[in-house]
């Protein structure tokens, strides 16, 4: 457990003033320069309420998740450096059923503390901050699940139960007082060992300020929860803002916690990930880093300006980004050096790094046993929920090929978000009740997280657990009004998931473009057809775009069902900024798509719109080729993806697959 901070006893010390001892509290003795120590920062990120490894979806345990085995690592990385801090970057109360349940279903009381902190104050953490996905769930529920008094709409004016770490947040305003809704910034002190320039070690003080950021796009993406309620500022107006108070607390070195990446384009106040902008700014000595779900250091920033993907540091700032849902730790060695009487960094001897919690597929550190019994109760509960039965399919519904055509998880998505938009818009809206309505929807699990991130509801009973399989988030529903022309501007932006090909090629050429996610790749259904000409600069690869078997004009007017992320900017979609919305509904997708497949019962190829989209014919001289969970080749042929073949099976459950354009 982190050692807390050193308290002076004011009794004791009036005690001694009594007794004619006058004496104040002994100060710690100055440090000598030349004066060495080695600390630890540790951090997790983007826990996503993953406490135990287990799969919700597919009810059984998952070993390369979970923050249990985390624990595991944190453990033994304090074993390794006794001088320690741990943080966590954000994103952590959201994106498990286990999560959903203690916020949704059966809301957790003030006086209980959620699921992942009870895991977390088991180990002990010594500071975080909030991520975008903290804010999925509301205010009110945000209030009180971190003990945060807040002074907006719903806020808890009590303090509930919360994580036993302080929470820092510097750029989120309550819009009634202007004041942070968090504490901007914090400075936790503890007792680290040190060695002399005689070599003799003794412990002394180490303060350490923390300052939070999280990415100022939840405005948009979390508007029906935020709009009028909080305002936010960019990462580097807040650091700014705050820096010189925290600096004024004399801290020895300054972690700038941020849920956010690394991005080089020109620095606005929107930016989503202002890592390389932070690391630049003078105070700020170590910086974590969050949101991306990709591990820093690591090969994806190999190329990126004044970064050092191999030792962890960005424009000369020690930094590291852990994994996601628990898969890995983050680990900065700091070097410290005592000089002209304040502890500077080391950067020769410096260096970051991120653990797996699994070095090798089917080698995974063992689950910390103090975790599981804490949330026993509450997972068992959120097990039972997701097996209720709701309905039946006829037909399997994967993610699988969903970058390829397979659209059989997202038609059931698109049905039910279609289906309801036609029975509440014309309620609001009477005026366009004779628009027609078309739904976009994207596959949220394509591969990204290993093989067994993929969506797949077998054929046969229907349960909750499915409907949060085919829907990933906790989005509402939104739809939006657009014409012909601003349709055919979405498909193209999604078309982005593709890499450019060129048919004279002779060698392989990857299809999918990894820098895009997979969930920016909507695809929309409602009776319109399109194709994608992979061979098309981005911009101009939807080479025929119809409804109802004509062709699109750029002024036809359509409603479009999609959710709140993407209607209020999320991608970066052009025309979608909010300012479209039609309807902005209360109930949740997911929710949506459960009782929708609980009025069918019964759900078969008859009930979905067939594939919408198909690739332009286009002969190459080279195999297109694309990865994917290995030993999956008979789903895409028995969905109609015939020109699919496994090429070779790459080990650790992924596989090579080539497909032919041709046809």
């Amino acid at each position: 457990m982190p050692m807390p901070p050193r308290l002076v006893s004011l009794t004791a010390f009036a005690a001694a003033l009594l007794a004619g001892c006058a004496t104040a509290p002994q100060q710690a003795r100055p440090l000598a320069d030349g004066t060495r120590a080695d600390v630890a920062i540790l951090e997790t990120t983007d826990l996503h309420a993953n406490v135990l490894s287990y799969d919700y979806y597919k009810v059984k345990p998952d070993s390369s998740l979970g923050y249990e085995r985390t624990t595991t690592l944190i453990r033994r990385a304090r074993a390794e450096f006794p001088n320690n801090f741990l943080f966590d970057s954000g994103d952590t109360i959201q994106g498990t059923v286990l999560a959903d349940y203690q916020a949704q279903v059966k809301p957790i009381g003030c006086d209980e503390e959620l699921a992942i902190y009870r895991a977390m104050d088991a180990i002990g953490y010594d500071g975080g901050t909030a991520g975008n996905h903290e804010f999925n769930y509301g205010l009110p529920f945000l209030s009180q699940v971190t003990g945060t008094p807040m002074n907006v709409e719903g806020g808890h004016s009590d303090r509930c139960a919360g994580p036993h770490f302080p929470l820092v947040l510097s750029n989120v305003y309550s819009a009634r007082d202007g004041q942070p809704i968090f504490k901007p910034w914090a400075v936790v002190e503890k007792n680290i060992q040190v060695t002399d320039p005689s070599g003799k070690t003794h412990s002394a003080p180490l303060k350490i300020g923390i300052i939070g950021f999280t990415p100022p796009p939840i405005l948009e993406w979390d508007k029906q929860n935020l709009a009028g309620k909080v305002t936010v500022t960019g990462v580097v107006e807040a650091a700014k803002r705050y820096l010189p108070e925290l600096q004024a607390q004399h801290p020895d070195l300054i972690v700038a916690v941020l849920h956010g990446g690394l991005n080089t384009d020109t620095y606005t106040s929107e930016m989503e990930n202002g890592g390389w902008y932070l690391a630049a700014i003078p105070g700020i000595d170590v910086l974590l880093l969050g949101h991306s779900h990709t591990e820093f250091p690591g090969p994806h920033y190999e190329s990126m300006q004044d970064v050092d993907a191999k030792r962890g540091f960005v424009r000369g700032t020690p930094a590291v980004m852990a994994g996601f849902f628990g898969k890995d730790l983050g680990v900065i060695k700091l070097a410290l050096d005592r000089q002209n009487g304040h502890w500077v960094i080391d950067k020769a001897q410096t260096h970051s790094e991120v653990r797996p919690i699994c070095p090798k597929k089917n080698e995974c550190v063992p689950v910390d046993p103090v975790i599981a019994p804490l949330v026993a109760q509450a997972h068992e509960a959120a097990v039972a929920h997701v097996n209720t039965t709701i309905g039946e399919s006829a037909l399997r519904m994967s993610s699988y090929f969903a970058d390829e055509g397979n659209m059989t998880a997202l038609a059931a998505v698109n049905a039910a978000q279609r289906d309801y938009v036609i029975n509440e818009l014309p309620k609001l809206h009477p005026e366009l009740a004779k628009l027609p309505v078309l739904s976009a929807a994207a596959a949220f699990r394509t591969g990204f997280g290993g093989p067994d991130d993929y969506t797949d509801v077998a054929a046969g009973p229907l349960t909750l657990r499915s409907a949060a399989d085919l829907y990933f988030y906790p989005n509402t529903l939104a739809a939006v009004k657009v014409d012909g022309a601003g349709l055919k501007a979405w498909l193209e932006k999604s078309a982005e998931r593709f890499n450019r090909i060129d048919p004279s090629k002779a060698g392989e050429q990857a299809l999918i473009n990894d820098h895009y996610p997979g969930f920016n790749f909507d695809q929309i259904q409602g009776g319109i057809a399109y194709t994608i000409d992979v061979s098309k600069p981005v911009g101009q690869r939807i080479t025929r775009l119809t409804f109802q078997g004509k062709p699109v004009s750029p002024k036809q007017l359509f409603i479009v069902a999609t959710n709140n992320y993407r209607a209020s900017g999320g991608g970066n979609f052009p025309g979608l900024d909010g300012n479209n919305i039609v309807l902005a509904a209360p109930d949740g997708a997911r929710e949506i798509l459960a009782k929708w497949l609980q009025r069918q019962q019964q759900i078969g190829s008859k009930d979905l719109q067939p594939t919408s989209w198909r690739f332009a014919p286009l002969k190459t001289a080279g195999p297109i080729v694309f990865k994917g969970a290995a030993g999956k080749q008979d789903v895409a042929h028995a969905t109609g993806l015939s020109t699919i073949r496994q090429l070779c099976d790459n080990g650790e459950g992924n596989a090579t697959y080539a497909i032919d354009l041709t046809r």
